[in-house]
């Protein structure tokens, strides 16, 4: 085996040969500049690591040889030259640099500053105020409450329509039929507000001005018995009776029946045009729901619906399209099936079903938050505020001694009114005060040359 002095001048001098030359002393200058961590030859200790490993090896070969003192010396001294204590033989020539930070800390507190939580919305328990209704007709399948978009709020009440003015309190009669053709069975207003259509229970449908509370027209000749359900798309007013059949009438032209839709085997107790204006959804007293398609109406062929849904096993009356998804409907079903279904109407799925343990009798929208809210017959003739889409129960509010058949929302989606065979009529903060947003500043415009410096 060499002898160990030999081993170490023999390192050294091969040390000392890489260093004198040039073209090893750029390729390691240029590899020190390298962005990637590797032990650096350069910083390495070649004596020391040498000696570590013949050491060892050493070590456990003599370990019965006794030696003397001038070995323990020898040994000693050059431990100490080596500086034994070093537990690296490889090593780093620098340290890494510090990590740099793509977003620093100062935008992510300027951010959690400018976006405070949002406040919970507290929800009154009880009604902001309650009219009067007396002789209300407590029947499922009519509709004899709307609210228009001129904030006047219409009830029928027996043989008489009257008008409520929300933005004063004021309230009016529009009219009161005859016996013969009377009770009022429906109100619609036309989405300006000032026209308002009245199902009869003789199965004609009148339009008056409430301006002038001037009669309009009568539109005859469509249904067979009373029209409990109205609902306008521009000038096209829809009917649905209790002889099961939908009808378009053009309000502007003499004969004003343009489409029939059949379906239905019982009355038609719902109907609603979906925001767009391309579908029409209709709920029956044979707990059927239909999706009716526009360009499918003719007057001269029974038009076929888009899809016949039969999930509800009671009568369908409560329908309600969805303001912030297309092709969303809510549907609820009568006592035995007390179910809030939620429809794909593009594909006729049903995305969710939820039972409330009661009777649905309206639906309505929050148009400000993703919320429904649902008023119910016995037990409780509650309204409930369902967050969508966990459909988890915001709050309750009770106060009616009968069922809720009839809600309408003010136009500024604010408040809720209700009516219900206690002759009462509540109004409610349902929905909240909505928020105001703040106009963004307008920039101005920087011109066609806006390089271009202007001297005047």
């Amino acid at each position: 085996m060499a002898d160990p002095l030999s081993v170490l001048l023999l390192a050294r001098l091969s040390r000392g040969s890489l260093n004198s030359c040039p073209q090893q002393v750029q390729f390691l200058q240029r590899w020190e500049n390298l962005d990637r961590f590797i032990p650096n030859r350069s910083a390495m200790d070649f004596d020391f690591a040498h000696y570590m490993l013949t050491k060892r090896g050493k070590g456990k070969e003599n370990q019965s040889d006794v030696r003397s003192q001038s070995k323990e010396a020898y040994l000693k001294l050059l431990a100490e030259t080596f500086n034994m204590n070093r537990s690296r033989i490889l090593a780093f020539k620098n340290k890494p640099p510090t990590p740099v930070k793509l977003i620093p800390d100062e935008f992510y507190s300027s951010v959690h500053q400018s976006k405070p939580s949002k406040p919970v919305r507290r929800i009154p328990q009880t009604p902001e105020r309650t009219l009067d209704a007396p002789n209300i007709i407590d029947d499922f399948c009519l509709n004899l409450m709307d609210w228009g978009s001129s904030n006047v709020l219409a009830l029928a009440l027996q043989n008489t329509v009257y008008l409520w003015d929300a933005s004063n309190g004021s309230a009016s009669e529009l009219v009161t039929v005859d016996d013969e053709n009377g009770p009022v069975t429906s109100v619609s207003w036309a989405a300006d507000g000032q026209y308002i259509a009245i199902g009869l229970n003789s199965s004609d449908v009148q339009l008056w001005d409430s301006t002038t509370n001037r009669l309009l027209r009568t539109l005859r000749g469509g249904h067979q018995s009373r029209v409990g359900s109205l609902d306008w798309k521009n000038h096209i007013l829809t009917t649905g009776g209790m002889d099961g059949q939908i009808i378009n009438n053009d309000v502007r032209v003499h004969s004003h029946i343009v489409a029939t839709f059949r379906g239905h085997r019982q009355e038609v107790c719902g109907l609603k045009w979906s925001t767009s204006g391309q579908q029409l959804a209709s709920g029956g007293n044979d707990n059927l729901l239909y999706i009716w398609d526009r360009s499918m109406a003719s007057m001269h062929s029974r038009s076929q619906w888009l899809h016949r849904l039969e999930d509800h096993t009671a009568a369908v009356k409560a329908l309600a399209w969805c303001p912030f998804q297309r092709n969303l409907l809510a549907s609820g079903g009568g006592g035995s099936d007390s179910c809030i279904k939620f429809w794909n109407t593009h594909t006729g799925a049903c995305l969710n079903s939820v039972d409330t343990g009661s009777q649905v009798c309206a639906l309505l929208w929050n148009k400000n938050e993703r919320e429904l809210l649902s008023s119910h017959g016995f037990m409780q003739n509650q309204m409930t505020l369902w967050m969508y889409p966990s459909m988890v129960k915001i709050a309750e509010l009770t106060g009616h001694t009968s069922r809720v058949l009839f809600m309408a929302q003010s136009p500024d989606g604010r408040t809720v009114a209700t009516a219900a065979g206690d002759e009462t009529l509540k109004f409610w903060n349902a929905f909240g005060t909505p928020e105001v947003k703040k106009a963004s500043p307008k920039a101005e415009h920087p011109g066609p040359f806006p390089h271009i410096r202007r001297i005047r």
